[in-house]
């Protein structure tokens, strides 16, 4: 397996400093490792996602230096693959419609007696008799598909976080809308591009159990996971635009910054670089080493742009 990596940001919105500096630390993890380093455009939310956006994110990865190898890959091009992977799974017998509302889903998590995550989807619809179905059916509710999951206990070794594991709940794999569902594409995705190291925000790391789970329903070889400490506001939440200038348009308009001194600013939160140093990608791999990365969230205050 190689460490091919990626980085698959969604079209939504601008990249702030915390997605570049997720970015920057997925990109080194693979340059360090002399593999792949791919780009995949997560663009199945057609409500939100914008081509502008997506000009603009590549521009700004350009900008503090990064690269990346082959075409970019959009998931809204890739429907056929996420459909044949339903459909093996279908066939497996491991996807049961269903029909529930957040509220109701709400509802049966707290009553649930299982084992599983808080908010985790219980199963109510798994466990629906013919007639139950049936009136379901009539209300003429498009439903969403889940995995039949069977509540399986799935573990892992992180780079950053260790041993990690958890219990997989029936998670969504397809939507009622008829779009298919993040977990289902990503793990998709990641098979068929064989990304061999998966780097991303520790944000995301309880989805990771369900992820290696459907991996193993598909045949398809789990990639190693490192998932990265985020950049926090000076109020304790996940760095977000409103936050003020956290863009690298915003921090030029705001503060004349320049995409150098973005990357400066993630060098130094990440300890390898000093203060006012100039850097490059390619001075910040040779001084990287995964486990020298700091294991707690740095901050960015877009007054006074230090980390802290």
């Amino acid at each position: 397996m190689t460490r091919d990596g990626r980085f698959a940001p969604s079209p939504s919105g601008t990249l702030h400093v915390g997605n570049l500096r997720t970015a920057l630390l997925a990109w080194l993890f693979a340059r360090r490792a002399e593999a792949r380093f791919l780009v995949r455009i997560e663009d199945l939310d057609p409500g939100r996602s914008r081509r502008e956006h997506e000009q603009r994110q590549l521009a700004d990865l350009a900008a503090v230096g990064l690269d990346w190898d082959g075409p970019i890959e959009r998931q809204s091009e890739r429907h056929e693959l996420y459909r044949a992977a339903l459909e093996q799974l279908r066939a497996a017998d491991r996807v049961y419609p269903c029909w529930c509302t957040r509220a109701e889903i709400r509802e049966a998590a707290s009553a649930a007696h299982a084992p599983l995550p808080e908010g985790a989807y219980p199963g109510t619809c798994r466990e629906l008799t013919a007639a139950q179905r049936a009136e379901r059916e009539a209300s003429g509710r498009t439903p969403a598909l889940r995995l039949d999951a069977g509540a399986e206990r799935v573990a892992f070794d992180d780079r950053l976080h260790g041993r990690v594991e958890g219990v997989v709940d029936d998670f969504v794999l397809w939507r009622g809308d008829g779009t298919p569902a993040y977990n289902l594409a990503v793990v998709v995705d990641d098979g068929d591009q064989r990304i061999g190291e998966v780097v991303r925000g520790d944000d995301l790391l309880d989805s990771t159990p369900r992820q290696l789970l459907l991996q193993r329903l598909l045949g398809l070889r789990a990639p190693s996971y490192a998932h990265v400490p985020l950049v926090l506001a000076p109020d304790g939440r996940r760095l977000a635009k409103r936050h003020g200038a956290v863009t690298l348009e915003d921090l030029h308009d705001a503060r004349g910054w320049e995409p150098a001194d973005a990357l400066g600013w993630m060098a130094v939160s990440l300890g390898l670089a000093e203060p006012g140093e100039r850097v490059t990608p390619a001075l910040l791999e040779s001084r990287f080493s995964p486990r020298r990365l700091p294991r707690e969230p740095a901050t960015f205050d877009a007054a006074d742009q230090r980390p802290r």
